[in-house]
């Protein structure tokens, strides 16, 4: 594919045979194809608008740095791993720290600019030793629980943010989302999360005219009465617009607050190119470096404007597990309007007035699938949870991440969550393995000197 800019068409480019994937070099129609990039858009939006609100950066420039952050991606890793690149959310925290230090939106993305330079640095490791010393770190007990823990770990947005705003539509859209999935045929199914939110934005516009102001929380606020729909932002917005850029600056403290995220990062896009893999069925370790390396350049470039910094994204992940179309053509579809998107504010205040019930309803599927992926790992590589040394430790961190349990270290500075989970597994895992006796180490090391422990149908290799 060269540069990953050429396709295939896949069967007669409208409807795959049942059962049947469209790999990433091949792709249905164009106009098919455009479709699936604008759900892919649609699928990253909510939390590529509301992780730089909580930053306090520009949500309209973080739209449009994604597409040319999943650009950059694409070409680095010649359309082999079809990925959409959005604002990380594991930084949330980290802004909130710095800020509370006293920093503002330059020192905030100066911190984070170091880490995307430190990020990049360990995917061209990766790239010089090997992806063998990801999976010595990482064998597959450990990717599997990271990718549970960061699907996971989604979940508290989804119930404490999402759906009490409006539980019954959030009910409706969820079911409404699963038929869909499950029941459509042909093209209409593998747009099945695209149109769960063109119903759930109907069924909210019903809402309130049949029964008027609904009184519940709005993003985890106070409870007020408010419009399930609520459409006046859109007709302020402009039509074009540029978005807010501005030059990032560094100090050491800050720096010092976000540098231990790249343990999380690394992980996060070791779970993530893992779970692609899977789903696609090409093993992709020799692209783990290359891919772990194109997101740090990525965010260097967005946080060098001002934007957030950017990563492989859960969401459009759970949209590829949902439509089985595996296609990097959608994805430069999905680049193509987020650059256009971005230049567009008003447009941006339509996705961003996408009720939160509707939102509570897709992350349902979207966020369970995502750690669902985890367990797919865990049952091909045959991990046997009844070993205590696997099971202790993806334990641990699996609640940890679902749970956000935090560690307060010094002043404002903590883990918790993702980062802290990720840790608590890779550590855990390996210091108990030092520790253990040997009965429990008796299957042998699941990657020894670059060789996995299982033979090519997942199963434990015993030919010696």
């Amino acid at each position: 594919m060269g540069f990953g800019v050429g396709w295939t068409l896949h069967g007669d480019g409208r409807t795959p045979a049942p059962g049947a994937v469209v790999r990433p070099d091949e792709r249905l129609s164009w106009p098919r194809t455009a479709g699936l990039g604008a759900q892919h858009v649609v699928a990253m939006f909510g939390a590529s608008f509301v992780a730089p609100v909580l930053m306090g950066l520009d949500p309209n420039l973080a739209i449009m740095m994604s597409g040319v952050a999943t650009v950059v991606f694409l070409l680095a890793t010649r359309g082999r791993v079809p990925s959409y690149l959005g604002c990380s959310l594991s930084f949330v925290g980290v802004a909130a720290a710095i800020r509370a230090g006293g920093g503002d939106s330059a020192v905030v993305t100066g911190a984070v600019f170091v880490v995307g330079a430190a990020l990049f640095l360990a995917g061209v490791a990766v790239q010089r030793f090997g992806a063998r010393i990801i999976h010595a770190a990482m064998p597959p007990v450990v990717t599997g629980a990271v990718v549970m823990l960061i699907g996971f770990n989604l979940a508290p947005v989804t119930a404490s943010t999402y759906w009490p705003q409006d539980q019954w539509t959030a009910l409706l859209t969820m079911l409404f989302t699963g038929l869909a999935v499950v029941c459509l045929r042909g093209f209409w199914s593998r747009i099945a999360i695209f149109l769960g939110l063109l119903f759930g934005y109907g069924i909210s516009w019903l809402f309130d005219l049949a029964f008027g102001k609904i009184h519940s929380t709005t993003g985890g606020g106070p409870a007020v009465d408010h419009w399930r729909l609520d459409l006046s932002a859109v007709t302020k917005a402009d039509w074009i617009g540029l978005p807010s850029f501005h030059a990032p600056a560094f100090e050491w403290s800050a720096i010092l607050i976000a540098l231990p995220v790249v343990i999380a990062l690394v992980a996060e896009n070791t779970g993530h190119i893992k779970a692609v893999g899977e789903m696609t069925g090409d093993p992709l370790d020799d692209e783990l470096g290359t891919a772990i390396a194109a997101d740090g350049a990525a965010s260097m470039l967005s946080t060098a404007l001002g934007g957030p910094p950017n990563t492989t994204y859960s969401e459009n992940i759970g949209v590829m597990a949902a439509t089985r179309v595996y296609s990097t053509a959608a994805y430069w579809a999905a680049a193509g309007f987020a650059l256009l998107f971005g230049l567009c504010p008003k447009f941006g205040a339509v996705v961003a007035a996408i009720p939160g019930g509707v939102l509570g309803g897709i992350t349902v599927i979207l966020y369970g699938m995502i750690g669902l992926l985890g367990a797919q790992i865990w049952l091909n590589a045959g991990v046997d949870l009844r070993n205590p040394l696997n099971l202790v430790p993806a334990a641990a961190g699996i609640i940890i991440g679902i749970g956000g349990v935090e560690l307060h270290i010094a002043g404002t500075f903590e883990l918790g969550g993702i980062a802290l989970g990720t840790i608590v597994v890779i550590t855990g895992y390996h210091v108990l393995r030092y520790l253990a006796p040997a009965h429990l180490k008796g299957q042998g090391p699941l990657l020894d000197a670059g060789t996995s422990a299982y033979d090519d149908r997942g199963a434990p290799d015993t030919r010696g």
